[in-house]
């Protein structure tokens, strides 16, 4: 045990450094032939970048650039130092996140898309259109939708950019659906096709032996199906604006009913017990879709890093044969997603005196040069070039991006809502679901009983925030992912995911 939990130290010290030394390397050798040099005369100058903190900050960007650029200094301002520990409600954490922008005065700003739709709207960025004609940085190389997205919430133009994106996509075992004659997956599916599909899977034999058509999240029990469902069509459980809750309706109960059909079937894969201690190739083979038995997985990229990792550990006992195609759509809109994530879109403010500079900045991690280099160091997130995101099997990354962003959020506005309710929206959901398993009560009976509870519970909650002067936000530490709600225990691979950018959104 103990050389095995040696070696898996050593795996994940490597995972983490060795990518940004290959690339650093990468980097030099281009610059000693050549190759990527640019002008990088001028007089000196410092910009004040908002990062997560220094470190994250030159890891992901900082170390690439100075190679380049000898006369810019980075000063970075850690958003760290807005304490969310400390903070109560989303008036609260707006104010002090102004405040900090006021006392700091950076550069370039590091934004969400709420903060950078309304920064725009203020005024408060600097267009980018002219930067962009003058310099002809090639915009048609970006993942499909993200300019467009961009210069909408921007009011029409262009005020800012982000360099990477996150996102889920299906992964399937062509081995699995050989094995049982079904045909693949196929891109821009429904949820009732892929959960038909997954259908066609025997379930029969015991949970050590038996395949399972899908796995959906982490615990898939009906209350988090039906949301995912739901949610993919656009539906919504609550209302922010006028604080109403809105599930019992024909339209949920629909969404509800695939859901319990599916899961009665018994072709879903359902671990609850994610707690874990053994081998790092025992933790590998842990993930159902890793060790094959599961034909279809509904992930993110931190899946494929787990396979691959499988791959060189365990070849014998990992997954072989897969491939990906797009998560779930709505029929009616089967060209978009609100499944697509961005982290960081960096802007420049319209205060900066080193307007130019912070221009080249924000350029050169959004061209062709950088999303070379630093994709050869694959860190669960893909660059927005979609040129570089490849498999040498020919496998369908462009699953990931094929999907244009919708521009709407799963819960639009749900951080405004109190903070102690998301865990009644959670636990009331879970509670009215599981007398549905139980054949206590149908789907209707069970949203007709939800609608009822949680609007209740909403109510109270608005009103004790009056009561103590706060208007509560939402920081629970719960994160979505294609549409299935994760609780703070479950969120593993949410963690994972934010690692690379040093913290969530």
């Amino acid at each position: 045990m103990i050389r095995s939990t040696q070696r898996s130290t050593i795996r994940l010290l490597l995972q983490r450094w060795l990518p940004a030394v290959l690339a650093l390397a990468l980097l030099l050798t281009a610059c000693s032939s050549g190759d990527g040099n640019r002008e990088s005369g001028g007089e000196p100058v410092t910009l004040k970048v908002m990062h997560w903190n220094e470190q994250s900050f030159n890891s992901e960007y900082g170390m690439l650039y100075y190679a380049l650029n000898p006369n810019v200094e980075f000063e970075v301002v850690s958003t760290n130092k807005i304490q969310v520990s400390e903070i109560e409600s989303s008036e609260e954490y707006e104010k002090k996140f102004e405040q900090f922008i006021q006392d700091e005065k950076p550069d370039i700003l590091m934004l969400n898309q709420e903060q950078y739709e309304k920064f725009a709207a203020d005024g408060r960025l600097v267009s980018l259109e002219s930067y962009l004609t003058r310099d002809k940085l090639d915009l048609e190389g970006f993942i499909p939708g993200l300019i467009d997205l961009m210069r909408e919430k921007g009011g029409g133009e262009l005020y800012g950019l982000t360099p990477n994106f996150y996102s889920q996509a299906i992964y399937y075992n062509k081995d699995l659906f050989d094995r049982y004659n079904i045909e693949y997956p196929t891109d821009k599916m429904s949820w009732e096709e892929v959960l038909n599909l997954a259908g066609r899977f025997p379930t029969d034999g015991s949970d050590e032996d038996r395949i399972y058509g899908l796995r959906v999240g982490y615990s898939t029990d009906l209350f988090q199906l039906g949301l995912a469902i739901g949610s993919t069509s656009g539906l919504r459980m609550v209302n922010p604006a006028d604080k109403r809750v809105s599930i019992d309706s024909e339209s949920w109960v629909n969404a509800y009913e695939t859901a319990l059909r599916a899961i009665r079937s018994g072709t879903l894969y359902n671990n609850e017990n994610m707690s874990f201690s053994g081998s790092y190739e025992e933790y590998l083979l842990q993930n159902p879709f890793v060790s094959g038995k599961v034909a279809m997985a509904i992930d993110g990229t931190y899946l494929m890093q787990q396979i691959r990792e499988a791959a060189e550990v365990i070849p014998d006992k990992a997954v072989k044969n897969w491939d990906l195609v797009t998560i779930p759509v709505d029929p009616a809109n089967p060209d978009y997603t609100n499944n697509v994530s961005f982290y960081n879109i960096f802007a420049i403010h319209a205060e900066s005196p080193n307007r130019d500079a912070a221009w080249d900045f924000i350029r050169y991690i959004h061209s062709d040069e950088y999303a070379r280099v630093t994709s050869k160091a694959f860190n669960g997130q893909f660059p927005v070039r979609t040129k570089y995101i490849r498999d040498d099997e020919g496998r369908n990354l462009a699953a990931f991006y094929l999907l244009e962003p919708s521009g709407t959020e799963l819960y639009p506005g749900f951080e405004d809502l109190p903070s102690n309710f998301f865990n009644e929206f959670y636990t009331i959901g879970s509670e009215e679901m599981k007398a549905v398993t139980s054949d206590q009560k149908t789907v209707a009976e069970a949203l007709a009983s939800m609608q009822t509870r949680l609007q209740a519970a909403l109510d109270e909650a608005i009103a004790n925030q009056e009561a103590n002067g706060a208007a509560g936000r939402n920081e629970a530490g719960v994160s979505v992912e294609s549409g299935m709600v994760v609780m703070p225990a479950e969120s593993g691979e949410a963690e994972a995911g934010a690692a690379g950018e040093g913290s969530a959104d």
